[in-house]
């Protein structure tokens, strides 16, 4: 739980957030809170981000992916199975 909270003010009861919902995403909007994790019986139940936070982290996700995809094909890379552009773009132009 210490990597969801970094200060006090993130967390929020469930109670506290149905109560002040409003208030709560007017302060993610407006950048003035990052994020809340809304606590139901003194544990964790969910996390609130604003929209920009979430988009990020969707996309330095699927760039990990695409880096682990790349480093896989990188490591079983054959050069003498490999085609040079000119070859794969022979067809497609309908080179002689």
């Amino acid at each position: 739980m210490a990597a969801l909270l970094e200060r006090r003010d993130q967390s929020i009861s469930i109670t506290d957030f149905i109560r002040t919902a409003k208030k709560a995403f007017d302060a993610l909007t407006s950048g003035k809170q990052d994020r809340f994790v809304v606590m139901k019986n003194n544990n964790p139940s969910a996390v609130v981000l604003p929209v920009d936070t979430f988009e990020a982290m969707q996309n330095e996700l699927e760039d990990l992916r695409l880096q682990v995809i790349a480093a896989e094909r990188l490591g079983s890379f054959d050069a003498d199975k490999a085609i040079s552009h000119a070859e794969y773009g022979c067809p497609l132009l309908r080179c002689r």
